[in-house]
C-alpha cells in the first residue's frame, strides 16, 4: 500500500471522528465519554447519515434530471433487519469508522446490538423484499419501496413453559434512527362513505363520494444505500395520522370524546403487523390496512410523476408498480381511481396504463390460501374501489365470454366477484401486465392448476422470476471468514459479481482449502454455541452435528415431522444404548413463530420444547443429541445460524412451498440441504447434483395424484408403519407429554387425514438423515459438497432476480454515478 493511500486513510479516519465528536455534542449536550451505548450508536448514525444524504440527494437528482425509469415495490411487509453494518459494508467505510472509534475505545460491534431489528416484516415475503431493495439499489436500479410504518412488529416471541407467548415487539421505543419524517408529502386517504354516480343536467354521470372519513398517510423515508456505486434509493413507510384540521377543531364534550376515539381508529391502522384476524375488526383492521398504504403510495406516484411534468399518457413508460403478493392488489383499481376521478380521464386510457404500469408476484400455490375479502367488508370500507373492481370484472367477464361462449363454468371460475367475496389474487391477475412465480415448480404449477384458467385466456402473461438473497447482507456481513477466504482464493471480484463464486470449483480437491473452511465453520459453531449458552444458560456441543430448521411454523413446513424424527432417535437410543456407537453427535436447532391463532402451530413449538426438555436431561441419550429451540427468530439471529449451519431442513410436503429462501441462505455459508423436490429446493439439487444434497420424499406429482384420487389413508400408514405408529401414540402418552398430552396435535393428524404427509414421508425422511450420517464421516467428501454448494450459490443471488425483473418485466436501465 502506498504512503498516499496511507494518509488519505489517516485523513479519512480524523474526519470521520471529527464528524462523530461534533455529531454526539449536538445531539446530547454531553461529551462523548458520557454517553451511554445506546447513545454512542444514536451518534454512530446520524454521522453515517450525513455521508448517505449527500449520496441520496445526488441519485435522486439524477433521476429527476434524466427522466429515468423508476419502480416501485410495494410489499405489506419488508424485514429489514439491522441496517448499520451493512450500510457501513455498502458505503466502503466499516474498517475506516472501526478504526476511528477504535481511538477513541469505542467497540463498534457492540454499537451494532444497540440497534433493534426494525419490525416492519415477519417471513420470507419481507425479507425478500428487503434483499430486492437491496438489489435494486446495489445494481444501481431506479427502484424504491413502499411500506407501512408499523408501531409494533408482529410480536417478540418468549418461550414460557415450553409454549409461545407472545409480548408486543416495541421496536420504536427508542425512534428509528434511519428514517426521516416528509410532512410536506403528506396524502389524504379516505374510507367508508356512500359513492355513487349522480346524473348531471346534461345528461353525464359524475362521482359523487361523500360521508368518508379521511386519514393523513405521512411518509417516513429510509435510505437504501447500493454497494460500492453511490446509489442510495428510497423505502418509503407511510404512517396514519389525524389530519391537523380534526384535531384543531373545537366543539361539545360529545363531538371531542368522539374525535377521541377516532383518533384511537386512526393510530390502530399502523399500530401493528399482521393484525390478528378472526374477527370482523381484525379483519376489517387488515383491508383497511392494505388500502392505506396502496392509496398513500399510489397517490404519492402519480403526485411526483406530475411535479416532474411528465404527461400522464406516458406513465407507463416511466413508472412500474410491483405487487408482492395480493396484500397490495388494490394498487390496481386505486391507480384507476386516480386517473379517471382525479384526473380526468377516460376508463379505456386509465386501463391501458393501469394494466402495462402494475406486475404481479405470486407467492401462493395453494388455492384456499389465496387472499378473499367479504364482499360487503370490502364495499363497506371503500366504496368507491368496489365500484372500479366491479366495473374491471363486468368488462374482464364480457372478454371471457366472447373468447369461451357458452362456458358459464369458466366464467365463474375467474369472476374477480364471486361467492360473496373478492379474489384478490384474480383481480392482480387480470390488472397487471405481468404474472410470475418465484421458483420453476411453483410457476409451472400456477400455470397447470392453481391459475389454469388464466394461462389459458392470458397466453405469455405467466413467467417464472426464482427468488434470491442478498449476498451482501447473508455472506459479507455474516460471514465475513468465509467471505475473507474467498477472497484470497478468487479474489473480491465476487462482492460485485456473486456469478463468480463459480470459480471456488477450482478448489473443491484441495485439501488444505478445505480445512480452511472446515476453520471458518468451526469458528461460527463455537459462536453460536456461546450465544445460546448466554442466552439460555444451556450448553451445546460444538463438534456436534448442526441440523437446522428455520421458517416460520406451518403444518406444510412441517416442523412436526422433523420433531417426531428426534423421537424416533431418542427411542431406538433408549431402548438399544449400544447403538450410540454408531452415531454421529447432532444438535437439532428449531427456530420460527407462530401466528398467535394457530394453536395446531403453537402445540408444535410446545413439543418440540417438551422434547428438548426431556432429551437435554437424560444422561443416556445427551451425549449424542440435543434439542433446541431458539426464540423470537428474526434476521439478528438468522445472521448467527446460518453461517454455522452443517444440515439445512428444507422439508415442505412437495408442491407446498411457492420457493423458500433460508434454503439459499443455508447454501450460500456451506451447508447440506436435507429436503424434498419442493420449492427452489429443485434449484439447488440441479445446480449442485444429488450427490451434494441430500433429497427425500414424494415428487409433487405423485402429491398431486394422491389429492387427486383421494386413496391417501392416514390411518392405513399409521397402521403399517411402526416407526410412525409409535411416536405418535407418544403424543398421547409417554416420555414426551409432560404438564399436558397432545391430543389436538393426535387428532389433527388423523381428522385432516395427514393433509400434509407426514406419515407418508416419514421412512424416507428417517433414511435421509442416514444418508446425512454417512457423508458427514466423509470429512474431505462432506467439504468439497460444501464448497460446490458455495460455489453454485451465486445464481441464487438476488442480483441475479432482480436483473431478470428489470430486463423482462419492469424495463428498466441501471445508471452510473461512478463517472
Amino acid at each position: 500500500m502506498s504512503v498516499g493511500i496511507i494518509n488519505k486513510q489517516i485523513e479519512e479516519r480524523a474526519s470521520l471522528q471529527k464528524n462523530f465528536l461534533k455529531t454526539a455534542n449536538m445531539l446530547f449536550g454531553k461529551d462523548w465519554n458520557e454517553l451511554t451505548k445506546e447513545e454512542l450508536y444514536q451518534t454512530l448514525v446520524r454521522t453515517v447519515r450525513q455521508y448517505i444524504s449527500e449520496n441520496w440527494i445526488m441519485t435522486n437528482k439524477y433521476y429527476e434530471e434524466n427522466q429515468c425509469k423508476e419502480v416501485y415495490y410495494f410489499s405489506i411487509e419488508f424485514l429489514l433487519g439491522r441496517l448499520l453494518n451493512t450500510n457501513l459494508i455498502n458505503l466502503d467505510m466499516k474498517e475506516i469508522c472501526k478504526e476511528a472509534l477504535k481511538d477513541l475505545n469505542i467497540d463498534i460491534t457492540e454499537l451494532f446490538k444497540q440497534e433493534p431489528d426494525a419490525g416492519l416484516g415477519n417471513g420470507g415475503l419481507g425479507r425478500l423484499a428487503a434483499c430486492f431493495i437491496d438489489s435494486l439499489a446495489s445494481l444501481g436500479l431506479p427502484g424504491h419501496g413502499c411500506t407501512i410504518r408499523y408501531q409494533y412488529g408482529l410480536f417478540e416471541q418468549k418461550i414460557i413453559d415450553n409454549q409461545q407467548v407472545e409480548i408486543p415487539d416495541n421496536w420504536l421505543k427508542n425512534g428509528f434512527a434511519w428514517e426521516y419524517r416528509k410532512a410536506d408529502k403528506e396524502v389524504d386517504v379516505h374510507f367508508g362513505g356512500n359513492a355513487y354516480m349522480a346524473q348531471q343536467e346534461d345528461g353525464s354521470l359524475k362521482l359523487v363520494h361523500e360521508g368518508y372519513n379521511t386519514v393523513a398517510a405521512v411518509p417516513y423515508d429510509v435510505p437504501i444505500v447500493g454497494y460500492h456505486n453511490n446509489v442510495v434509493n428510497t423505502l418509503r413507510l407511510w404512517n396514519a395520522e389525524v389530519p391537523q384540521d380534526f384535531a384543531s377543531l373545537s366543539g361539545t364534550r360529545e363531538q371531542l370524546q368522539e374525535r377521541l376515539r377516532q383518533s384511537y381508529r386512526v393510530q390502530a391502522i399502523t399500530s401493528c403487523l399482521y393484525p390478528e384476524d378472526s374477527s370482523y375488526e381484525g379483519k376489517m383492521l387488515r383491508l383497511t390496512q392494505e388500502y392505506f398504504f396502496v392509496s398513500a403510495g399510489v397517490q404519492s406516484i402519480v403526485r411526483h410523476y406530475k411535479r416532474r411534468k411528465g404527461d400522464l399518457k406516458d406513465f407507463a413508460k416511466k413508472i412500474a408498480i410491483h405487487i408482492n403478493d395480493t396484500h397490495p392488489a388494490m394498487a390496481i383499481p386505486e391507480l384507476m381511481r386516480v386517473l379517471i376521478d382525479q384526473e380526468g380521464m377516460d376508463w379505456d386510457t386509465a386501463w391501458d396504463i393501469t394494466k402495462n404500469t402494475v406486475a404481479y408476484t405470486n407467492h401462493t400455490i395453494m388455492p384456499e390460501a389465496l387472499e378473499t375479502w367479504p364482499i360487503d367488508m370490502f364495499k363497506n370500507l371503500v366504496p368507491r374501489i368496489y365500484m372500479i373492481v366491479e366495473e374491471i370484472n363486468a368488462r374482464f367477464l364480457e372478454d371471457v365470454r366472447k373468447q369461451y361462449p357458452n362456458d358459464e363454468d369458466r366464467v365463474r371460475r375467474v369472476s374477480i366477484i364471486q361467492d360473496g367475496v373478492v379474489h384478490m389474487a384474480r383481480l392482480s391477475v387480470v390488472g397487471s401486465h405481468s404474472v410470475n412465480g418465484v421458483a420453476k415448480i411453483h410457476s409451472d404449477i400456477l400455470k397447470a392448476h392453481t391459475m389454469r384458467d388464466f394461462d389459458e385466456i392470458y397466453p405469455g402473461k405467466f413467467n417464472n422470476k426464482t427468488n434470491g438473497i442478498t449476498h451482501r447482507r447473508w455472506l459479507i456481513a455474516a460471514n465475513p471468514q468465509l467471505s475473507s477466504l474467498i477472497d484470497e482464493a478468487i479474489s473480491d471480484k465476487w462482492r460485485k459479481d456473486p456469478s463468480r463464486l463459480i470459480d471456488l470449483l477450482d478448489y473443491k480437491d484441495d485439501t488444505a482449502f478445505l480445512d480452511k473452511l472446515a476453520e471458518v465453520k468451526k469458528e461460527h459453531k463455537i459462536y453460536l454455541a456461546g450465544h445460546i449458552k448466554r442466552r439460555s444458560g444451556f450448553t451445546i456441543d460444538p463438534n456436534s452435528l448442526y441440523d437446522i430448521q428455520v421458517k416460520r411454523i406451518h403444518s406444510y413446513k412441517r416442523q412436526i415431522m422433523n420433531i417426531l424424527h428426534v423421537m424416533h432417535i431418542y427411542n431406538l437410543i433408549k431402548a438399544n444404548p449400544s447403538i450410540k456407537s454408531e452415531m454421529l453427535p447432532r444438535t437439532y436447532m428449531f427456530a420460527g413463530k407462530a401466528a398467535p391463532g394457530y394453536h395446531i402451530a403453537k402445540e408444535t413449538i410446545r413439543l418440540i420444547n417438551n422434547v428438548a426438555n426431556i432429551v437435554n436431561n437424560d444422561k443416556d441419550v445427551n451425549d449424542c443429541l440435543h434439542v433446541v429451540f431458539l426464540e423470537n427468530y428474526g434476521v439478528t439471529l438468522a445472521e448467527k445460524l446460518f453461517p454455522a449451519a452443517d444440515v439445512s431442513e428444507q422439508i415442505s410436503l412437495a408442491g407446498k412451498e411457492a420457493s423458500g429462501t433460508s434454503n439459499m441462505k443455508f447454501m450460500m455459508n456451506g451447508a447440506i440441504t436435507l429436503g424434498t423436490l419442493d420449492g427452489a429446493n429443485v434449484e439447488i439439487c440441479d445446480a449442485v447434483g444429488e450427490d451434494n444434497c441430500v433429497i427425500f420424499g414424494l415428487k409433487e406429482h405423485e402429491v398431486m395424484e394422491y389429492y387427486k384420487n383421494g386413496l391417501y389413508s392416514a390411518w392405513t400408514e399409521y397402521n403399517t408403519n411402526p416407526a410412525i405408529h409409535n411416536v405418535v401414540d407418544e403424543l398421547l402418552t409417554g416420555p414426551f407429554v409432560g404438564n399436558g398430552d397432545f391430543h389436538d396435535l393426535h387428532n389433527y393428524l388423523f381428522n385432516s387425514n395427514d393433509e400434509y404427509f407426514v406419515f407418508k414421508d416419514f421412512n424416507s425422511y428417517i433414511d435421509a438423515h442416514v444418508k446425512i450420517r454417512g457423508k458427514y464421516l466423509d470429512r474431505y467428501g462432506w467439504l468439497k459438497s460444501s464448497l460446490i454448494n458455495i460455489a453454485h450459490s451465486g445464481i441464487f443471488s438476488s442480483d441475479r432476480t432482480i436483473s431478470e425483473y428489470a430486463k423482462d418485466i419492469w424495463n428498466v436501465e441501471p445508471i452510473n454515478l461512478l463517472k
